[in-house]
């Protein structure tokens, strides 16, 4: 009888004990998901010539183009596409559906590519074909989406002049909107957005390189103001990239890098480009490269479990009814929600929605037009190493 006991209370004992084990796996496990981060990323966001001339305050339109002298011009050509546009519009009515999508989804953080200076400057950069602008009133279509951090190292930011980035950089500091990429000196061009969350702390490094328009003359200098300037992908660089990093990182920290790099049209992405970034990822320095350029979405990538966007995107622009490069649908754009460990960095999913750009607003694509996203991200995934599920909900998955 007494044996009988023991081996009740062997057992009783063996079986709490498992019961502990398992609740505090239970415990680590819900620890590991509270860190868990959503993001909500997007390319080249474009809201100066047309979408600047359609809202409440415009900078005067003078253009200093081959072709189009007057902003209003693409305006014109916007709505003999897709109809009037009714003016002035609200300040939410550029990101249109994109406002419930993100309410739905409600990201930590929303990071953007910013290529509108945002300036009455009247001093465009001599000699640059395209000159983009919007008046500072207009920052508040940035505040009404609730933009936390903008990249501006790239090839618009100098559009009118380091007056013009000066003024750039006034107006986002009185709006509270944090950027990186630019400064008035070197030092301040290469600090990080340092975005604090509940999750921990997001920083965000941005560098614009020569291959997608950006001038060497844009570099900061010692007194110098200007854009953090990345000249090429050696091994120079990334040990530069690394040392920029490291003097501000802290243990915890999530590292996104926002590159402008690579040309307006094309899948192609170059061996000397994928390479940089897994180096980049090998050594440990960056979590999430952010890409962009590309005025369409191009393939995308996981490597060692985290996430390479080699070209966003257009988010939003003012090329409707523009003619040429029809193949590419450069009037559909993607909303990138990755959701990230912040324990390690790694990818745990990224969600996507297809925009349309229409009218200078944010429509949901049609499902005809995401099928057509899905299929061609996934033929270029395929070299990467990934694919594109579609949900009910016309939702893009990826899939590694």
């Amino acid at each position: 009888m007494k044996n009988y006991q023991g081996v009740i209370i062997l057992a009783s004992l063996l079986l709490w004990a498992g019961t502990v084990a398992v609740s505090q796996n239970k415990e680590e496990k819900v620890g590991i998901e509270n860190k868990t981060i959503k993001l909500f990323l997007s390319g080249d966001v474009m809201t100066g010539r047309g979408i600047d001339q359609v809202l409440p305050t415009s900078v005067d339109p003078l253009l200093h183009e081959s072709y189009v002298k007057d902003a209003r011009d693409y305006v014109l050509l916007a709505e003999r596409e897709n109809g009037e546009i009714k003016q002035p519009v609200s300040y939410e009515y550029i990101w249109g559906d994109a406002l419930k999508l993100w309410k739905q989804n409600a990201p930590d953080l929303k990071l953007i590519n910013l290529e509108t200076s945002i300036t009455t400057s009247d001093q465009a950069w001599p000699g640059k074909g395209i000159h983009y602008r919007m008046h500072p009133e207009n920052v508040k279509i940035l505040t009404t989406a609730g933009i936390d951090q903008l990249s501006l190292a790239n090839n618009h930011i100098l559009d009118w002049g380091r007056e013009g980035l000066e003024e750039t950089m006034k107006i986002l500091q009185a709006a509270g909107i944090s950027f990186s990429g630019v400064g008035n000196n070197e030092k301040e061009a290469t600090k990080a957005s340092v975005l604090e969350t509940e999750k921990g702390r997001v920083l965000v490094f941005s560098y614009g390189m020569p291959n997608s328009g950006v001038f060497d003359s844009w570099a900061a200098g010692t007194e110098l103001s200007g854009l953090n300037y990345l000249p090429g992908m050696s091994e120079k660089e990334i040990s530069r990239i690394k040392e920029d990093i490291s003097r501000q990182k802290q243990a915890g920290d999530l590292i996104v890098l926002s590159v402008h790099w690579g040309g307006n049209w094309g899948y192609d992405i170059s061996e000397r480009q994928q390479e940089f970034a897994h180096q980049l990822i090998d050594q440990g320095i960056v979590d999430v490269i952010f890409g962009h350029s590309s005025h369409h979405p191009m393939g995308i990538e996981v490597y060692q479990n985290k996430l390479i966007i080699y070209g966003a995107g257009d988010f939003i622009n003012d090329y409707e009814g523009i003619s040429g490069q029809e193949e590419y649908r450069g009037d559909l754009s993607l909303m990138y929600f990755p959701e990230i460990d912040m324990n390690t960095g790694q990818l745990i999913s990224l969600k996507m929605y297809p925009m349309q750009i229409k009218n200078f607003s944010l429509h949901h694509a049609s499902k005809k037009d995401v099928k057509w996203l899905q299929k061609t991200l996934s033929r270029e995934g395929k070299k990467l190493g990934t694919s594109i599920n579609m949900d009910k909900e016309n939702a893009l998955w990826l899939q590694w």
